[in-house]
This record gives structure tokens, sequence and C-alpha cells, in this order.
């Protein structure tokens, strides 16, 4: 009884993967934190992971890491905000592949301070990229998803449910994409294409190891007491990882196809809002 249980336990994870193989990703974002390690695990699941950001040099870091595990990838400096470079993402990707199927829009960082500090400037850059660079890409991306019948994910922000006063931009940002997931799903209805969007708490990046050296200096403690305070002070369970995100991306597009039009938390429990 137990062989037959694991021969159908495999059968299906045979299954799920069958489902990635072959197929080409767009993650953007790619070259560090959440975004590349999204783009490790779907090369891992299978998929031809398209790579893009800003920094070259990184992104071919992680394209070199990907073609040395033996997955395969491709990569293309572009600054999204500016309102053709989508475009040329979605055709560098179609060019490479003939196909795109699944669409991960993971880039975007916005500044974080006092709201009166806070410029017309910081503003319009926070929506350059988050939003509307996400906007262009699926527009780009749509016809192409559509017909693929693939997977369209945006990574935003536990602030676009639970506001904060240190967070405005990201927090308005993060909500007006939450919003738009939930168009698109339903657009992604009629055309076949599911839309999902996966909401990160604290996550260990670059950006929170310089919160959490701050917090460091604040209180005259060690890294690992500044990191306890902080969990202790948040409410949640731990700190999260890149590769927590990317397990749930993988997870929606191989598994997860009732999901549509989801908003997904995934942050130690800091969202306390129904």
């Amino acid at each position: 009884m137990l062989l037959r249980q694991g021969l159908v336990n495999s059968f299906f994870t045979l299954l799920s993967l069958f489902f990635v193989l072959q197929k080409t990703a767009i993650i953007t974002g790619a070259s560090r934190g959440i975004g590349r390690a999204i783009a490790l695990r779907l090369a891992v699941d299978g998929a031809h992971a398209m790579l893009c950001a800003r920094d070259a040099a990184l992104l071919a870091e992680v394209d070199g890491q990907i073609k040395g595990s033996g997955g395969k990838s491709d990569w293309i400096s572009l600054d999204l905000r500016e309102p053709e470079a989508p475009a040329t993402l979605a055709s560098f990707a179609i060019a490479k592949t003939g196909r795109i199927d699944i669409v991960v829009n993971n880039a975007g960082a916005t500044k974080r301070g006092e709201f009166t500090e806070l410029t017309d400037e910081d503003w319009a850059d926070g929506f350059a990229l988050k939003l509307f660079g996400a906007v262009r890409l699926t527009r780009a991306v749509w016809p192409h998803l559509s017909a693929a019948k693939g997977s369209l994910i945006n990574i935003g922000g536990t602030g676009g449910r639970t506001p904060g006063a240190e967070f405005a931009i990201g927090g308005s940002v993060n909500a007006a994409l939450l919003s738009f997931t939930k168009a698109m799903a339903e657009v992604g209805i009629r055309d076949g294409v599911q839309v999902n969007a996966i909401n990160p708490g604290t996550i260990r990046t670059d950006r929170f190891r310089l919160r959490l050296e701050a917090l460091a200096r604040k209180h005259g403690c060690d890294l690992a007491e500044a990191e306890r305070r902080f969990v202790e002070a948040a409410k949640i369970t731990r700190i999260g990882e890149p590769e927590d995100i990317a397990s749930l991306v993988s997870f929606v597009v191989r598994e997860g196809r009732l999901l549509q039009g989801a908003l997904l938390d995934m942050d130690g429990g800091v969202t306390k809002t129904i």
C-alpha cells in the first residue's frame, strides 16, 4: 500500500514538472532578492527563464548560475520605467523561444520615510516601475499568455492591505497593483490566463539587511538580537527567505491553477486584516 502511494506521489510530482518543462518564464527584478530566487526556482522546475533587471553584471551572474546547474536562461538589461522597455522585453522573449507562458512582475522598490519629506519625484518613481512597468509588460505579453493559457503573478507587498505611515508610497503602489490583479483576473477568465498576486512580508533581502543594521546601531546590539527584536515587535513568526516566495510561485504555476484573482499573503502573520 505504501509503495503504491509512493508511486502515485511520484507520478503527480513528475506530472506537475511536465507542466513547466519547455515553458518560457519572464521574471522582472531578477538580479537579486526575491526575483533572483524566483528565477532560480522556475529554472530548476524546467522553465526557460527570461531574466530582466537594470544591473547587467548581476543578471549575468544569475544567468551563469542557472546554466551552470543545467538550466536554461537568457537575460536583458532594461529599465522598465521607460515606456518602451516592457514591449522590448516581450519581444526579446519571443525572439529567443517563440512563446511566453509565465510572467512574474516583481520589479520595483519604493522609498520609505516621513510623508512630509517624500517628494513628487519619489511618488512618481514608485509608481513608474512597480505599477506602470507591470501594466505595460502585462499589455505586451497578454496575447502570448492567452495563446499559451499561461500564468501571470504580480509580486505586491503587505503594505497594499495594511498601510503604514513610513510606507505611504509602497502601500499606495501595492494597493493599486492588487486592484490591477483583480481586474486582470477577470479578463483572464475570459482569455484563459491565470492571474494572481503574492504579498511578501519582511524578506531577508539587501534592503532588509540595511534596516536591520540600522536597528542594531540604534539599540547597540548585534544583528541576531536586532532581528529577534524586529520579529517580536512585528508579531510575526520569522523573517522570510526569498526562497519562500519562490516556492509559492512554483506551486501557483504548477499545481495551483484553481487560484484566480487570489491575493496570497506570505508574511509570517503580519497582515491582521480580513
